[in-house]
């Protein structure tokens, strides 16, 4: 794992994007804070700007640099979820314009994968985490059900986990500072 970290990391901080196992599903990543890097995940996954992706934070801590206000509510979903659970937050900070919705919001997820969780602490910034396909196909539950246009797309596939079958997408919780609570996806 050591060497596919240290690998992951020289490309994120470059400005390239990754192919990579998560909590969930197999990602696309790149850092949330570079909007080139954002555009070209965009540009891979044949998808409009105002369709936002999400990004992985490490901890709690970590999330609190990127959301201005996180109602009280977020600390108890996240802490209780059964399982991996994406909360859409307002006001994003620190993080490109262009991976925000149109209506000034961003989902965060607390990544619990020991890949991910290793690699947001060295890398120190969030990642964008969307699933490896094309917009509107599929979403490969596995590393063999990814198109070879989105495998020869990114600048590195981390070479871990490629035969385990993965999860489902998370859960997205749309919660808004004025205390409003939607359920997106279960």
């Amino acid at each position: 794992m050591r060497e596919e970290l240290f690998k992951a990391l020289e490309v994120l901080k470059k400005g390239g994007i990754i192919l990579y196992p998560t909590d969930t599903v197999w990602g696309i990543g790149c850092d949330a804070t570079n909007a080139e890097a954002v555009e070209k995940v965009y540009k891979l996954k044949q998808r409009v700007e105002t369709k936002s992706l999400i990004c992985l934070v490490h901890d709690f801590k970590m999330l609190n640099q990127f959301v201005e206000n996180i109602p009280e509510v977020a600390y108890d979903i996240l802490k209780y979820a059964e399982k991996p659970t994406t909360i859409v937050f307002d006001d994003p900070i620190r993080i490109a314009e262009n991976i925000v919705a149109p209506d000034n919001t961003l989902g965060f997820r607390v990544t619990e994968d020991e890949f991910c969780t290793k690699l947001l602490r060295k890398f120190r910034w969030p990642i964008v985490s969307t699933s490896a396909n094309i917009s509107g196909a599929k979403t490969p539950r596995s590393f063999n059900e990814i198109s070879q246009e989105i495998i020869d797309g990114v600048d590195h596939v981390v070479d871990w986990r490629k035969n385990e079958k993965n999860g489902k997408p998370s859960a997205i919780i749309k919660l808004s500072v004025d205390g409003g609570v939607k359920i997106i996806r279960k």
